[in-house]
């Protein structure tokens, strides 16, 4: 065998080695997409089923009342986590207005890290839907209360434990689907 013929054929894993970066590439483009198009959108929380913390939010700018735990109890509530420079928080704005015209379950907010001006002029052209609005300035409670980020809706029950999150702006479809049925069964236990 000469010399050329030896140089040419080359060892099987060199061509391993040669075809890892497509290999990479590959799984990391299907977990992309897996990602993509996988329909579970929620979050576990290791709050359901737990007393909300003790807080004691302030008012924000133009309104009386603030949020406190003591709030939260006696009867079943939603509590939305919003601030006005959250996009999201616009998409969903005009749901929470809708439900609170209905009257069928008190809708609290907490102000997440918001500036006071920007938070009232959010409210003036979106509405205000809510019952209560506590200002968490610090971002202490919503640490406390698990937020990934805003929006986020819970549901609390009357014992002012959570009962259900939902991470996100929601749908009409989600609010009909997941809080509000969660909402009922929960008054209707307590109408019990």
């Amino acid at each position: 065998m000469s010399k050329d013929s030896r140089s040419v054929r080359k060892p099987r894993w060199s061509l391993f080695i040669a075809a890892l970066p497509a290999m990479v590439f590959g799984a990391i483009a299907a977990a992309f997409l897996w990602g993509l198009f996988n329909n579970n959108d929620s979050l576990p929380s290791t709050m359901i089923g737990r007393d909300i913390p003790e807080f004691e939010l302030p008012p924000i700018e133009g309104r009386r009342k603030g949020l406190t735990t003591a709030d939260l109890r006696g009867e079943v509530s939603l509590v939305n986590v919003w601030a006005s420079w959250c996009v999201p928080c616009r998409v969903e704005m005009p749901l929470l207005v809708e439900l609170a015209q209905t009257d069928s379950v008190p809708i609290h907010g907490i102000n997440l890290k918001d500036k006071p001006a920007a938070a009232r002029r959010f409210r003036a052209e979106l509405g205000d839907p809510y019952d209560r609005i506590g200002a968490d300035n610090s971002g202490r409670t919503a640490i406390d209360w698990g937020v990934y980020g805003v929006p986020e809706t819970f549901v609390i029950d009357a014992e002012g434990r959570f009962a259900y999150k939902h991470v996100g702006p929601f749908n009409r479809r989600s609010l009909e689907e997941d809080i509000l049925p969660v909402v009922r069964r929960l008054q209707q236990e307590q109408n019990a």
